[in-house]
């Protein structure tokens, strides 16, 4: 028994642990050398004071609480879970604690031991730990922003690329255009003018055989013929240089005022000699007749969609030319009886150089209708059709009848 005691003196006096022992009360009645050691007071110092005297003042409150409901129920446990303890030296200052419990009974009454670590070092090194993270957790946020900005930059990078090779597509797709349209310049241009050129010529020359009175009528018929290719040669001259107007953006429209029934009857006075024999075109106004307008373009297009239904009617056929202004737009509509324009070519009846299947030897130079599109357009109006094979096709154009901009 007295090496039992002896070896437990030892036990008790050697541990590396802080032992402080205490009762019931809360009143300490034994320390190991290491917890007089971890407080700094000497042999006797703080037995018989209160527990309490070795932890922080802002805490002794509420230990004297967490102590008095521990002693209700002992058990062996740590202290504070995952708290931070801390305990108080003798003069006074601070370190933090592990602390674990565990109550006994002796003869003498209830008791509790107290094991007690210094985790000062431990805490350092966690300190340390938590600011490394935290540096890394920095480094990481500054690299993952690095990241996303060199990517951000990346994507603006391929963004500008991918819209240069968009440019430099369109840019070449313009340019094939532009090349496809001096090819189709070229041939529609040689073809349409050596007719007109070969019958100016042709006629000419054929004049100067007619010298006697008498044949003055073949004169006159070979005169005709000339002012015919003439007016042809012209229209083509006006397609071609429209064309480029509008490409150069030198077109726009300035609405002036206008008596629309006298502007229209003009027009068709003018055109009236393309008309075939026996065709006839009749006109109809109803509602306002003065309106605002672009006289120029106007002309350009009501003059192209009448010849079309001339050009492409037979003779005696009637074509309606029909208009209607209410104040606010102008309707128009030219209608024929003509070979009309076959379903599969509509869709491509406004592109540049297009000709319908079935236009055969009627000249023409395939801009007419893209020129119209294009003056209605500017004019800020819309243009539709339709059409039925041999059965004729109706134009319509709406316009819309104000004062122009100041």
């Amino acid at each position: 028994m007295t090496r039992h005691i002896e070896m437990l003196d030892a036990l008790f006096k050697h541990a590396t642990e802080g032992i402080v022992v205490v009762n019931k009360e809360g009143v300490i009645v034994m320390l190991n050398p290491k917890a007089l050691e971890l407080f700094g007071y000497e042999d006797t110092e703080l037995v018989n004071q209160k527990i309490e005297s070795l932890i922080p003042r802002r805490l002794t409150k509420a230990h004297v609480h967490h102590r008095d409901h521990y002693l209700e129920s002992p058990h062996a446990r740590g202290m504070g879970n995952s708290l931070e303890l801390y305990a108080r030296r003798k003069d006074g200052s601070e370190f933090p604690v592990e602390v674990s419990l565990s109550p006994f009974k002796t003869s003498e009454g209830q008791f509790v031991v107290s094991f007690v670590i210094d985790i000062t070092e431990r805490k350092k090194q966690e300190n340390i730990i938590q600011e490394a993270n935290q540096e890394i957790q920095k480094l990481n946020a500054e690299l993952e922003e690095r990241v996303n900005q060199r990517t951000e930059e990346l994507a603006k990078a391929i963004r500008k690329i991918e819209q240069s090779q968009e440019e430099v597509m369109r840019a070449l797709k313009k340019e094939r255009e532009l090349n496809n349209m001096k090819s189709q310049f070229v041939t529609i241009a040689s073809h349409e003018f050596r007719t007109p050129l070969a019958t100016i010529l042709s006629s000419a020359s054929l004049i100067g055989r007619y010298a006697k009175t008498e044949e003055e009528d073949k004169r006159q018929k070979h005169v005709q013929r000339i002012k015919s290719a003439v007016t042809n040669l012209t229209e083509i001259l006006n397609d071609f240089m429209s064309i480029g107007k509008l490409e150069e953006g030198r077109i726009h429209s300035v609405p002036v005022y206008t008596e629309l029934p006298d502007f229209c009857e003009g027009l068709i006075e003018e055109i009236k000699g393309l008309c075939k024999e026996g065709q006839t075109i009749l006109f109809s106004h109803s509602g306002n007749k003065g309106v605002w307008i672009d006289k120029q373009l106007l002309r350009n297009v009501i003059f192209n969609l009448l010849s079309n239904a001339i050009k492409y009617s037979d003779s005696g056929k009637l074509i309606r030319f029909d208009v209607k202004a209410d104040g606010k737009t102008i309707l128009f509509e030219i209608v024929d009886q003509g070979i009309g324009i076959p379903e599969s070519d509509q869709a491509h009846i406004f592109d540049r150089f297009f000709r319908a299947n079935n236009a055969g030897n009627a000249q023409g130079t395939g801009l007419g209708l893209n020129i119209v599109q294009n003056y209605v357009s500017l004019m800020g109006g819309e243009v539709s059709f339709s059409s039925a094979v041999n059965k004729g096709t109706t134009f319509n154009i709406t316009l819309p009848d104000h004062l122009p901009a100041n």
